[in-house]
């Protein structure tokens, strides 16, 4: 099992022919590392001043290697480096990770996450593999060791932190929108930017705006410059901006390129025009049209300016559509892609999240499970506007911790409730799915629960109260940590009274 203590190794490259895509996801899991208190050194092989500037920001190490990337060499260098910082993991997100790069790192004993999103490889041997795009599935590696791991789908979107500070925002859909975003990636090497802001001078609307975001490894910014002079709407153009969230944010649409920006796009809900800027971003943009979260454009060099001004300028205008692509996007990436991957990593079985507004009727199914109620201390059933009003009261309510418990797929296994009742004490209440019962998850839960809740607030008494006939939920608290504290009576039934005291770091 992984640990925070050892550097995590991640082994990217990005430059304007590569792109800064896998170097930027990886940054993502890095951040969530480093929170949590861990060390992260990247290996290199090509220079990107820009992003390199911003990983030291951030206090990551980087180490340039001279080799030729995914070559034979570069896979020596690279696991001797992770024995030599004694890193748990190596993390190698590229196109030229193949085959006989996965071999070598495994022979050396390392454990190997491989970020990949095209399956074209002879054979697989990481431990994890993890696809992000919408259209992964099991096929693309059937050729795998035994051993190995997948991680597919938009569940394991990997976004920054400064999107995540985000979860939860409510966007507004203006009956005509007038703000746009335009994003073509890191690079751009063919200028396709220029083709888009030629598109937005073509479409005729009052109190348009645009802000066009250009990477730090774009060859073109001054060409950029002189196009958004002297238009008769104001074009804003950004470089290395540090806050693309606050953009998505602002922007009622977007133009972007098909690449990882739109796993971006759809967390912060923002309906998108997507061009094809690379082959492999051809599945992405035909699913979230298919799906109804962007609008696909098609391949760059086939989309003219003017087709471009006509679907923006039909997008704009229709409110009813926008609102639907920001929903479908909310739904496709829920930002805890970070946490369920480092979850495998850490070879951990439970990971706990907050209660969502999607997870509502989930919640009010468990609660109205026969076997839940037969141990509440009300065994009445639950009507669904009786629950929709609780719901709703206590997602807002600042004295109530609600939380979702996930398996290693990701899949809803228990929910959490932490009602405070005093300034430093909680009343807790748990419950897991009925298919999940029996498995030990009971007493994982609330563990990890209860320390997370004494982590995160001043709470550090918590008590729960058990029917006195629930013996299967009287050994999971007193498994997780709880002691027994006498007997009282809620609602005419008597009840156990458990507790647990909140403990330093050194003595858990």
């Amino acid at each position: 099992m992984g640990n925070w203590v050892n550097p995590l190794l991640i082994r990217t490259d990005a430059s304007v022919q590569i792109g800064t895509g896998h170097l930027m996801r990886c940054l993502a899991l890095s951040q969530a590392w480093q929170d949590a208190g861990g060390k992260v050194v990247f290996l290199m092989a090509t220079k990107a001043p820009a992003l390199e500037a911003c990983l030291q920001s951030e206090g990551m190490k980087i180490v340039h290697l001279s080799v030729q990337p995914g070559s034979i060499d570069d896979a020596i260098q690279t696991s001797c480096y992770a024995h030599q910082v004694e890193a748990d993991w190596i993390v190698v997100d590229g196109y030229h990770f193949g085959t006989n790069y996965q071999r070598i790192i495994k022979n050396q004993k390392c454990r190997l996450l491989l970020i990949d999103d095209l399956g074209n490889f002879e054979y697989y041997y990481a431990d994890l593999i993890l696809n992000q795009n919408i259209y992964a599935h099991e096929e693309l590696y059937g050729n795998r060791e035994p051993y190995t791991q997948l991680l597919l789908g938009t569940r394991y979107a990997l976004l920054r932190r400064e999107f995540l500070k985000w979860r939860g925002w409510k966007r507004e859909i203006p009956e005509v929108a007038r703000k746009v975003l335009v994003t073509m990636g890191g690079s751009d090497p063919d200028n396709v930017t220029l083709k888009v802001i030629q598109a937005l001078q073509q479409v005729d609307m009052d109190g348009l705006e645009a802000i066009v975001v250009v990477g730090g490894s774009n060859p073109h910014y001054e060409e950029l410059q002189s196009a958004v002079q002297d238009l008769r709407f104001p074009i804003r153009l950004e470089s290395n901006v540090t806050n693309m969230p606050e953009l998505m944010a602002w922007a009622d649409v977007a133009i972007s390129g098909g690449g990882s920006t739109s796993w971006e796009l759809a967390f912060m809900g923002v309906p998108a025009l997507v061009t094809i800027l690379a082959s492999n971003q051809y599945p992405i943009a035909e699913s979230l049209n298919a799906i109804g979260c962007a609008v696909n454009l098609g391949w760059y060099e086939d989309v003219s300016p003017t087709e471009t001004a006509q679907a923006l300028t039909q997008l704009l205008r229709a409110p009813g559509t926008r609102a639907e692509m920001s929903k479908h996007g909310r739904q496709l990436v829920d930002g805890d892609g970070v946490d369920r991957a480092l979850m495998h990593i850490r070879g951990e079985s439970v990971r706990l999240r907050r209660v969502r507004e999607d997870d509502c009727r989930l919640l009010w199914e468990w609660a109205n499970d026969p076997e839940v109620r037969a141990v509440s201390f009300s065994s009445e059933s639950i009507p669904w506007e009786e629950h929709l009003r609780w719901f709703n009261a206590k997602l807002g309510n600042s004295g109530c911790l609600l939380l979702i418990a996930e398996d290693s797929a990701g899949v809803p296994i228990g929910q959490v409730r932490f009602d405070v009742v005093r300034k430093n004490e909680a009343v807790i209440s748990v419950s897991v799915d009925r298919e999940n019962r029996g498995k030990g998850f009971g007493s994982t839960i609330i563990r990890l629960a209860s320390q997370k809740l004494c982590d995160l607030t001043e709470i550090n008494v918590i008590h729960a109260y058990i029917k006195q006939n629930n013996e299967a939920s009287f050994r999971a608290f007193m498994k997780a940590g709880y002691k027994e504290s006498g007997v009282t009576m809620i609602s005419g039934h008597q009840a156990v009274h458990l507790v647990f005291q909140k403990q330093g770091r050194g003595e858990r």
